[in-house]
């Protein structure tokens, strides 16, 4: 099947959304995939470019869902549209054709299943495991695809990846590069290199970049 070949009223597809607006986040983004492609899509605020018969990326939610047949999230990185966002994908039937209804949120959502945040991190130091209380987290770095953070100008090892810890950190730490995470308790300061691109500095003057994809969600989260 052809998606050019689709015949889906307009009409029909903006239903969806009506329907969808009273439980979905109001800065969320919609989209419907179907057989592959694209064939809808309302987009927010997010950066992202969605036109109708783009082919869907074989590591996105939607070719997921398509797949499996099964609601799917899961964080996503810059690679596949340039931003990081958060997607929830749900399988539906539509027009009497297997579809993926995604919905599109910023990369800092929190995902509410009811877990707690972590409380601690247990890092390694030699053959030494320590457990580090998290407000006492300065930043935490992804480095030779491993994890370390650190403490008290102490770095640790951990084998939590990134993309898990920023779905259950507390609300005071916040990812602004695909390598960084940060605790905003220990920023000294928000200034920008020679290249006009963010940097943040710590108490103890360590600097850290800010990624352009993770620009908007530093904004909103600080408010500045």
């Amino acid at each position: 099947m052809e998606i050019e070949n689709l015949q889906i009223p307009k009409t029909e597809l903006d239903q969806i959304k009506v329907i969808l607006e009273d439980w979905v986040p109001k800065d969320a983004s919609l989209a419907i995939a179907i057989d592959g492609a694209y064939v809808y899509s309302v987009l927010s605020r997010h950066p992202i470019h969605l036109p109708i018969g783009k082919k869907i990326d074989e590591d996105s939610v939607a070719a997921k869902v398509l797949k499996t047949r099964k609601k799917t999230e899961a964080l996503i990185d810059d690679s596949i549209f340039g931003v990081p966002y958060y997607a929830i994908g749900y399988p539906i039937i539509f027009d009497q054709m297997e579809a993926a209804l995604i919905v599109i949120l910023p990369s800092s959502f929190k995902v509410d299943n009811k877990q707690e945040p972590y409380k601690f991190l247990t890092g390694k130091q030699n053959e030494d495991w320590t457990p580090i209380p998290i407000e006492c987290i300065s930043h935490i770095e992804s480095l030779q695809k491993r994890t370390w953070f650190y403490a008290e100008n102490e770095q640790y090892k951990t084998n939590i990846t990134l993309k898990e810890l920023q779905t259950k950190l507390p609300e005071f730490f916040v990812r602004i590069h695909r390598s960084y995470i940060l605790n905003i308790y220990f920023i000294k300061k928000i200034t920008k290199d020679i290249t006009s691109n963010f940097v943040i500095v710590l108490k103890n003057d360590v600097e850290l970049p800010v990624s352009q994809s993770y620009v908007n969600d530093l904004r909103k989260i600080l408010e500045f």
